[in-house]
């Protein structure tokens, strides 16, 4: 056994729900080849930003050190994304594989639910099996917390937080409720993320493309996804490259989103954005209103994964009326040739960090 120091972080669990009736229900091949493929999905999906302990026959078992969550609703976003590329797995699932059998048929029966803790724990290794030490790993991986979730809110898809969790996250959105545990030693509160996904569904679509555009761009840096979508979008970050001061105004619900805004001070006026479409990791758009001119433009945001820790940006503007006279289109011009430099500096700085 190899001695270690303890750590502070956030141990995970992701569940695959109803996997007991799809192994009855199911010829055993094809529904263990599924049941893997959604397994290494999963993985994929939370990587880089946990890292996988182990896996816990239908469940993914992993950790995120503290530091790698800067950005409180990072966690929240990513577990949402999550799912919500996960739902879209089952049904790609359903249409690709056309063998008709019983596993093929049910795996949109499959859902899945999260548990996140923060505590300390050792990470160990015996018999060169990794494991983590800790009581904050031991309520995760226990699940004494799924009875109480479905006895109370008979919820398949959700993601559970504990309170030390949302503390040390500096959060806690009007959205979830809470969940009483048996002992009550360990206060939980849950998000329905099914219902959010449903909502999501509904919910319009703004996506300027690069051949919309008025304006667009493309650059690289040397982060995953995840990494980058926190350096942009928290406010606190994003002025340290972008030179002007950025501050959070309008969260609704606590969360960022659709209808939430930003403000930036730059001297001679300021400038309001209000996110209208917003899918962490994958692309958000917002419009920004910028005073005294009271000219507005659009812009999407795209984040392209080229490898696990290089992501592609796109940056593409328009104004947000079509029928937007030469002063709009000269202020967009500007605007684009600010980003661009403002994200260059963006390049600098994370290439900097990432060498010391």
């Amino acid at each position: 056994m190899n001695g270690r120091s303890i750590e502070r972080g956030y141990p995970l669990l992701a569940d695959i729900s109803g996997v007991v009736p799809f192994v009855m229900e199911s010829e055993i091949e094809h529904a263990n080849e599924i049941i893997q493929e959604l397994l290494e999905f999963i993985i994929a999906k939370l990587n880089p930003t946990f890292t996988v302990a182990q896996i816990d026959g239908d469940a993914v078992f992993a950790y995120a050190p503290q530091e790698r969550i800067t950005r409180g609703e990072t966690l929240f976003e990513l577990l949402e994304s999550t799912y919500t590329a996960y739902k879209d797995q089952l049904l790609q699932i359903s249409r690709v594989r056309t063998c008709g059998c019983n596993a093929c048929r049910n795996a949109s029966n499959l859902d899945l639910k999260f548990a996140v803790h923060f505590g300390e724990y050792i990470p160990s290794e015996f018999h060169k099996q990794f494991d983590l030490i800790g009581l904050a790993p031991f309520f995760i991986r226990k699940r004494e917390w799924k009875a109480p979730v479905k006895e109370a809110k008979d919820w398949r898809g959700y993601a559970l937080f504990t309170q030390d969790c949302l503390s040390q996250l500096g959060l806690h959105p009007e959205d979830l409720l809470s969940v009483e545990i048996p002992g009550g030693s360990v206060r939980t509160f849950g998000l329905n993320l099914e219902s959010r996904y449903e909502s999501t569904l509904e919910n319009r679509r703004v996506f300027i493309t690069a051949n919309e555009a008025l304006y667009s761009f493309a650059l690289e840096f040397p982060a995953s996804p995840t990494s980058l979508w926190q350096w942009i979008n928290d406010p606190e970050k994003r002025t340290r490259w972008y030179i002007l001061k950025w501050t959070a105004h309008a969260r609704l619900g606590g969360r960022t989103g659709s209808g939430a805004v930003n403000h930036c001070n730059h001297g001679i006026g300021d400038t309001l954005e209000t996110i209208l479409d917003w899918h962490p990791f994958e692309y958000y758009t917002s419009e920004y209103r910028i005073r005294p001119f009271n000219i507005r433009m659009q812009q999407t945001t795209k984040f392209e994964a080229v490898s696990n820790d290089n992501t592609r940006l796109h940056l593409s503007i328009q104004p947000a009326d079509a029928s937007a006279g030469w002063l709009t289109k000269f202020m967009c011009r500007l605007f684009a040739m600010y980003e661009k430099y403002a994200l260059t500096r963006l390049q600098h700085l994370m290439e900097t960090e990432k060498k010391t």
